[in-house]
């Protein structure tokens, strides 16, 4: 557990004496959260399964994200930052909300005890991306590698492509799948406990919080961090679900099994996002903690370069699809 609290925990710490102090740490924060894991995974160094929760990381790294939300708010608000200050803040805190905060809140909807389920669901919702819990717990974990899910990108799909899909998609099929799980409700519930009263609720707290502390240009960097975090996230599900698809079998999909997503094992970037790059093994056994998740090569697709490389790669679809086109062809031939 220890290069994994030292991963995603070291760039909270920097970030959050950037907001305080300025001077280098802006700087430095940014740098632990991209040059220093690109070197680190270079290490070749692996980490093995564990039997541990990871469960006390979790919840720290939660109650972590709220409160560097807020010191990103009050940096934006202070004059005690530069102009230069507040973009690496600003860039900083972006990567961390849409890498590491999205990666823990993803680990937290996924559990079975209520209150670690409730703190994934509200860090999706300070990041005003509340119904992606719906979207990805009812939808993707049913439909992923198949048209039916928003989130899954199609071969030949570019980035731009998919994102302006997949943003009306989830919201759009999150709600109508929450619609069709309280239908079956044997007595009605009432309507304030819809999720997405919730998710939306839990979005307007969060901008109103972001104009006590710093006006209408507390909301709009609010607004610029979570588009930013979300982006993130977009990246995340397309470079790990890209042009693998389950054969059909009459008219249902086959199981999902480990040729149906994308694996990154780089080690420290990997530990930093609690194992998200271990694909597979996520989608076979979903309840499973992160550190348990495995990659075995040979039975799973595997990227040829770390998860944020891959996602700066397919911000290019030129060069994204020369790169990986082969590589999807191969595993449907083959899966």
């Amino acid at each position: 557990m220890f290069w994994y609290a030292i991963a995603s925990l070291t760039p909270a710490a920097l970030l959050a004496l950037a907001c305080l102090l300025g001077g280098l740490w802006p700087l430095a924060a940014l740098l632990s959260i991209t040059v220093v894991v690109f070197f680190m995974d270079k290490l070749g160094k692996v980490l093995a399964g564990t039997e541990q929760t990871g469960r006390g990381l979790s919840l720290t790294l939660g109650a972590v994200h709220f409160a560097l939300l807020a010191l990103v708010g009050h940096a934006r608000g202070t004059d005690g930052h530069g102009g230069v200050d507040k973009v690496l803040i600003f860039t900083a805190a972006g990567l961390f909300f849409g890498q590491i905060s999205n990666s823990n809140a993803h680990e937290l909807i996924h559990a079975g005890a209520r209150l670690p389920r409730r703190l994934g669901a509200a860090i999706y919702a300070s990041l005003l991306h509340g119904h992606h819990v719906s979207a990805h717990l009812r939808v993707h974990h049913v439909h992923a590698a198949t048209d039916a899910d928003p989130n899954s990108a199609r071969s030949g799909e570019g980035f731009w492509a998919f994102a302006a899909r997949a943003v009306r998609g989830e919201f759009i099929a999150g709600l109508r799948a929450e619609h069709r799980h309280r239908a079956r409700a044997a007595a009605r519930p009432p309507a304030w406990t819809h999720p997405y009263v919730g998710y939306l609720g839990g979005a307007a707290l969060t901008a109103f919080c972001a104009y006590a502390l710093a006006g209408i240009g507390g909301i709009l960097a609010l607004l610029g961090v979570v588009v930013y975090a979300q982006l993130q996230l977009l990246l995340s599900d397309y470079v790990q679900h890209y042009g693998l698809r389950r054969r059909m079998r009459g008219d249902k999909p086959e199981p999902v099994g480990p040729q149906h997503s994308w694996n990154a094992p780089k080690w420290y970037s990997s530990a930093m996002m609690l194992n998200a790059p271990r694909h597979s093994d996520h989608h076979m056994r979903p309840t499973i903690a992160f550190p348990a998740l495995e990659v075995r090569a040979g039975k799973m697709p595997v990227l040829p370069h770390s998860l944020p490389v891959m996602a700066v790669i397919a911000l290019i679809p030129p060069l994204w699809r020369r790169l990986m086109d082969r590589r999807v062809a191969k595993w449907r031939e083959t899966g």
